[in-house]
């Protein structure tokens, strides 16, 4: 009960809390909807389940860029640089996928990969996102993903209505 009511408490904070033109569209679970203004983009977003330290926050999105034409767009930010030229593997209960990357960022090669990425989590119940840091340390995020689907499904609302 005591759960409920820090819940109860906790979402009109989080949802108040949004900078200005960022409208949130819901939070679901784990997971959460935006809709932002400038430039117009929707995205369900989640941070990693158990945190490290980093140099940065580390979050996993699905974004749609409706100027674009662009729906479901995986991307992830590392807390933590890579090692130049190291892999960034995204690892599912059966499946994984290589990824491309900046310094502290990844990506789907391409439209299907991103999909075929979405797919995999709206039919899992956990993923984890590894590679190697600059200091040559093995490192992985994982993320849970209950209201992942959901999520996705309001952020492509949220955009199909601008």
């Amino acid at each position: 009960m005591k759960a409920r009511i820090c819940w109860l408490i906790a979402v009109p904070m989080l949802i108040s809390a949004a900078p200005p033109g960022r409208t949130p569209l819901g939070i679901f679970s784990d997971w959460g909807a935006f809709r932002d203004a400038n430039p117009p983009r929707c995205y369900a977003i989640a941070t990693p389940k158990r945190r490290g330290d980093g140099a940065w926050r580390s979050f996993a999105a699905v974004g749609i860029w409706p100027r674009q034409r662009i729906s479901g767009q995986v991307h992830f930010r590392l807390r933590l640089a890579r090692a130049p030229n190291s892999p960034v593997r995204l690892i599912f209960a059966d499946r994984d996928f290589a990824l491309t990357a900046a310094a502290a960022d990844a990506w789907a090669f391409d439209a299907r990969q991103d999909a075929a990425i979405v797919a995999a989590m709206r039919s899992s119940t956990s993923m984890r996102i590894a590679w190697v840091s600059k200091d040559g340390r093995d490192r992985s995020d994982g993320y849970l993903l209950k209201g992942v689907a959901t999520a996705i499904d309001a952020a492509a609302l949220g955009c199909a209505r601008r």
